[in-house]
C-alpha cells in the first residue's frame, strides 16, 4: 500500500461506521498521515472525533481513493455527494453490501475505476476475511491497492466473477452469525449435562476460538485435526457419530444453511 501517494493526494470515507473506523485505526496504526483523510459522516464518533481526520470539511480535488463504507439504504443519498470524484483518477472502493458494481459505474461514469468488497464482522477486531472484485476499468495495481487497504482488518481473497459475491455472503459473511449461534448452541449443551451457565459458555467460546485459531495455523487440514482429536470408540467419535449422520448431521445442515443465505443474497439484488 502506497501510504505516500494516498496521504499526498488524500483518502474520502464516505460513512465511517464500525467497519470503516476499524479500517481507519489500522491505517493510522501503519503511518496514514490523519489530515490525508478526509470522513463524510452526519453522526462522526468521539473516537473518530479524536483522530486528527478531516470531518465533514472541504474535500480533496483529487483523492487516490474514495472508500464508500455506508449502510444500502443510504447509498442513493449518499452518493451524489461525491460523484464528481468518478472518471477514473480516483479509486472507488466499496465495503458496502448489496450494491454492485454496476451500480457505481452508472453513479460515477463512464471509464470509472471501482472495487467491490466484501467484508465480515470479525474485522472489528483484526480478523476479519474480505473478498474483492474490481470493475473492466481496475488494474492489477488497483487491486494491490485494494488488499493493502483491506489487510488492516483481516485476510483479503480476490475473485473471479462478481457472482461470487452471493456464495461469499452466504459464507463469511454471513457466517459469524452461524458460528455465535454455535456457540450458544454448545454453551446451552454444557447446561443440560449441569455445568454452570458461566462457565459453559466460557468453555463454549474458548473452544471455539482456539479452534479456529489451530485451524488456521496448523499444517494440517481441519478433516486431518479432527481425526487427530478423535480416538477409536471415545467420547469424540461418539459426539461425532450425532454430529456427522449423512441425513441429519452437521454438513447437510451447513450446506442448507450457506445456500438459503446465498440465494436471499441474489433475491436481494433484484
Amino acid at each position: 500500500m502506497d501510504l505516500n501517494e494516498i496521504s499526498r493526494r488524500g483518502l474520502v470515507m464516505l460513512g465511517c461506521g464500525k467497519m470503516g473506523s476499524a479500517m481507519l485505526a489500522g491505517w493510522l496504526d501503519r503511518g496514514l498521515d490523519p489530515a490525508s483523510v478526509h470522513v463524510i459522516d452526519p453522526y462522526p464518533s468521539d473516537w473518530l472525533r479524536a483522530q486528527g481526520v478531516v470531518i465533514n470539511g472541504a474535500l480533496p480535488d483529487d483523492p487516490a481513493v474514495l472508500m464508500i463504507a455506508v449502510k444500502p439504504q443510504m447509498m442513493q443519498a449518499a452518493l451524489p455527494q461525491v460523484s464528481r470524484f468518478g472518471g477514473g483518477a480516483t479509486l472507488i472502493l466499496s465495503v458496502a453490501a448489496g450494491t454492485p458494481i454496476a451500480a457505481y459505474e452508472a453513479a460515477f461514469g463512464q471509464g470509472t475505476r471501482v472495487i467491490r468488497s466484501m467484508p465480515n464482522t470479525p474485522a472489528a477486531v483484526g480478523k476479519g476475511i474480505t473478498a474483492i472484485i474490481g470493475n473492466a476499468a481496475t488494474t492489477p495495481g488497483d487491486l494491490d491497492l485494494a488488499e493493502g487497504l483491506l489487510s488492516a482488518i483481516g485476510q483479503v481473497v480476490r475473485l473471479s466473477d462478481e457472482d461470487q459475491i452471493d456464495a461469499v455472503t452466504g459464507l463469511s459473511g454471513s457466517g459469524p452469525a452461524y458460528i455465535f449461534y454455535m456457540i450458544d448452541a454448545l454453551a446451552a449443551a454444557g447446561v443440560a449435562q449441569g455445568l454452570p451457565p458461566a462457565m459453559a459458555m466460557q468453555l463454549a467460546k474458548a473452544t471455539v476460538a482456539g479452534a479456529g485459531a489451530l485451524a488456521e495455523q496448523a499444517d494440517e487440514t481441519p478433516e486431518q485435526l479432527r481425526i487427530n482429536v478423535t480416538s477409536p470408540n471415545g467420547t469424540t467419535q461418539a459426539g461425532l457419530g450425532v454430529l456427522m449422520d449423512d441425513a441429519h448431521g452437521l454438513m447437510p445442515l451447513i450446506g442448507a444453511t450457506v445456500a438459503a443465505a446465498t440465494h436471499r443474497s441474489r433475491e436481494l439484488k433484484g
